[in-house]
């Protein structure tokens, strides 16, 4: 019987790896061991990342929010308080939206929660 060779998949493999790998910089994106090496590192990178954006978003709406409230002489954590004990349900990055585009209807929520105070 015939000795099978890998010939095929290897060279499919090391193209797939060789792709993912174009436009990095000198020998990363022409030989493949050092290809291989920069998207291992490059799919870490891109997954910490998704979890570092889902961070930084809400440490931007916070900061919004917090902005926003000072205005009406009310804290962060007062206001959110607030909101939370007369029942308002919202979220964080909505709270910040309201704040940045609907003034009227954020200064309602914040006398809604000082009220709740």
């Amino acid at each position: 019987m015939a000795r099978v060779k890998g010939a095929l998949s290897t060279r499919k493999r090391r193209n797939k790896t060789l792709k993912l790998a174009k436009g990095y910089w000198g020998a990363k994106s022409k030989h493949f061991k050092m290809a291989k090496q920069a998207v291992m590192k490059s799919g870490n990178y891109a997954f910490i990342g998704r979890k570092q954006r889902k961070r930084d978003f809400r440490s931007l709406w916070i900061t919004r929010i917090s902005a926003q409230v000072k205005d009406y002489d009310i804290n962060y954590s007062r206001f959110m308080y607030g909101l939370k004990k007369s029942g308002i349900v919202l979220n964080r990055k909505m709270l910040s939206e309201l704040a940045i585009s609907d003034k009227d209807a954020f200064e309602k929520l914040v006398e809604t929660a000082k009220a709740a105070l």
